[in-house]
């Protein structure tokens, strides 16, 4: 059978000793915040994740969300709709939310935690309240006063979910082809009709309301076509005043690999009522709010799910024997498998892939927080760049390696792995959506390409903020061997970026957008490549705490602690950043290889070769 404990040690490390987060004092909204508080909290949120949520993931995942095609109610599995009270009456749907509506006004920082505890311990069911806010973060910043005051108390206490529906089933990237439409009432209110589908969370039975954030064409003269045409509207399951139903139905709930616990689902907007958020035809500026926190959710899931997996993988590695050490000739005893070289190699794969990306995803939210909260302007700019930049980053790499890391644990379990008592193939099923849905990881880089690297220009400050943590590791004792391999990379990343401006400023002075079509070719290359230097960055950082800690000559498990860390940057120097020179050589191989056979010479065709 699995199991789950929430790393607490390591939590504990980053947000305390490399990050420092009791430091968000200095900002009035989060004076409440300091050390013990933030133990306490760690230390509760453990509890229900290990204690309620994970027993529920197995049987939640056998059992999944069952739809009434009469009543069109959607039924969650067993145990969920406790769980989830527990949860509200623990505060926790309001952790992070403006205490003007009823939230405790925690910094973002932590819930990162919160929400990467609940990953692990049970992705389906953190997918309802984690949808819930991303809608509440939409209606703070663009709803009006009417709208904030009646449904952010209800989304804060939990008694209200929230949804965002975009996809449909022509289009899922391409948002300007969306047919939902939008008439305009006499009473200003809208009729919001179409179909939209992927919906997670659409139709569930834990809340009294659901309200879904729909995107929408509004039916006037004025309204632009394409992307440009698109509003934000606010549509509630049941009308505020009197809780009548509103013209919004679940059809059906999709059969998917993985994630069965969460109801996916296709809604049917009937003419439902629906109330304009934000501005007409801006409506993607609005929704971006929420898809901006989304894929920082996602990546998240990606986190928890590696850190499951690795536990679970490790402790089958402790206890299963088999064959002698390889290095041991004549009758030898059997050993346990974490002491045979190629399992050691998947599992510190998996350990050094979810320590550094817990690093990056801690040290973003902080950057996130300081972004919305702290008093100095050149400060939020600043954070703010750094969360834009690296956003994509950590939607796409944790996804790419949540896939992987499940994979590596599932080997090492053997065919065990491949069996559902072990749990580690749901693990599996699970993690595959995430590099799906929020933007496939191939948008995530087009995103930092296009947007992020050569229209904004954000690499450049965070290539500062790396060189300036190296040169402080540097004086701080941190080895070289440590330090050489990220400084060596950022100089590849700098340099391949230098020359791809270049040719987009000259391909945009001559009218010529060919240089699109390479920067689209190499994009993921060039995320992947960013990726594994961001977190050799990460790495860095936490080596440099680690070996301060140790000039203070600590003692028993807390000096293995340390030391633990420090080998581990080791490995991930040696046998993770190596990786780079490979996506760098096929950025170097340029795009022709990939565009220069003719789309119609893919298919099989029927000749007289061999004949």
């Amino acid at each position: 059978m699995p199991s789950y404990k929430a790393p607490l040690d390591d939590m504990r490390f980053v947000l305390n000793e490399v990050l420092d987060v009791a430091q968000l004092s200095r900002i009035a909204d989060f004076s409440q915040v300091d050390k013990p508080t933030i133990n306490q909290f760690l230390e509760e949120i453990a509890k229900m994740a290990e204690n309620v949520l994970f027993p529920l993931n197995a049987t939640g995942d056998r059992e999944g969300c069952t739809h009434d095609r009469e009543t069109k109610a959607v039924k969650t599995p067993t145990g969920f709709k406790d769980a989830y009270q527990q949860f509200c009456e623990a505060g926790l749907t309001g952790f992070a939310c403006d205490p003007k509506y009823g939230g405790l006004g925690m910094p973002i920082v932590l819930n990162t935690a919160l929400s990467e505890m609940f990953c692990s311990a049970n992705l389906s069911f953190g997918m309802y309240p984690g949808l819930s806010h991303g809608a509440y973060n939409a209606l703070h910043e663009y709803g009006t006063d009417e709208q904030k005051n009646t449904y952010l108390p209800k989304l804060v206490s939990g008694q209200w979910a929230g949804t965002m529906c975009l996809t449909e089933p022509q289009c899922g990237t391409d948002l300007g082809l969306i047919k939902t439409k939008a008439v305009k009432n006499a009473d200003g209110s809208y009729a919001i009709t179409g179909t939209k589908i992927f919906i997670s969370a659409g139709e569930h039975d834990l809340t009294e309301n659901i309200c879904h954030l729909v995107l929408a064409k509004i039916e006037a003269a004025d309204t632009p076509a394409g992307i440009k045409g698109i509003s934000l509207f606010i549509v509630p399951k049941f009308l505020p005043e009197g809780l009548a139903h509103n013209n919004v139905t679940c059809g059906r709930i999709e059969e998917k690999m993985g994630i069965h616990g969460n109801s996916t689902c296709e809604m049917n907007f009937d003419g439902a009522k629906g109330w304009l958020v934000g501005e007409a035809h801006k409506g993607m500026k609005a929704m971006f709010v929420m898809m901006n926190e989304a894929r920082l959710g996602v990546g998240l899931q990606g986190l928890g799910l590696s850190e499951v997996a690795y536990q679970n993988g490790l402790n089958y590695a402790l206890e299963r024997v088999q064959s002698p050490p390889i290095d041991q000739k004549g009758e030898h005893a059997s050993v346990t498998i974490i002491n045979h070289p190629d399992v050691r190699r998947e599992i510190l794969g998996i350990k050094a892939a979810v320590e550094g990306e817990r690093m990056l995803a801690y040290w973003i939210s902080l950057q996130l927080d300081i972004s919305q909260k702290d008093p100095d302007e050149a400060a939020r700019k600043k954070a703010k760049a750094f969360v834009d930049l690296l956003t994509p980053i950590v939607k796409a790499h944790f996804t790419d390696n949540a896939v992987e890391n499940t994979n590596s644990a599932i080997q090492v379990f053997g065919g065990h792995g491949y069996i559902k008592e072990h749990g580690m193939e749901q693990f599996n099923r699970d993690a595959r959506i995430t590099r799906l849905y929020e933007g496939t990881n191939g948008i995530q880089g087009l995103d930092l390409i296009g947007r992020k690297v050569l229209k904004e220009n954000l690499l450049p400050g965070y290539l500062r903020l790396l060189m300036q943590d190296l040169f402080a590791a540097k004086k701080n004792g941190v080895s070289l061997c440590l330090l050489w391999p990220v400084a060596r990379r950022a100089g590849t990343l700098c340099r391949i970026t230098l020359k791809l401006r270049v040719r987009a400023l000259f391909g945009t002075l001559l009218r010529r957008m060919s240089f699109m079509r390479d920067a689209a070719g190499m994009s993921t290359d060039y995320y992947k490549l960013m990726s594994l230097v961001v977190i050799g960055h990460m790495w860095v950082k936490m080596a440099d705490t680690a070996t301060q800690k140790l000039a203070a000559n600590p003692e028993g498990g807390v000096r293995d602690f340390y030391e633990t860390k420090i080998k581990t940057a080791h490995f991930y120097m040696k046998k993770v950043m190596p990786q780079t020179a490979a996506y760098s050589g096929a950025i170097g191989g340029g795009t022709n290889a990939l565009m220069d056979i003719p789309a119609d010479k893919f298919a099989h065709t029927q000749t007289t070769i061999g004949a």
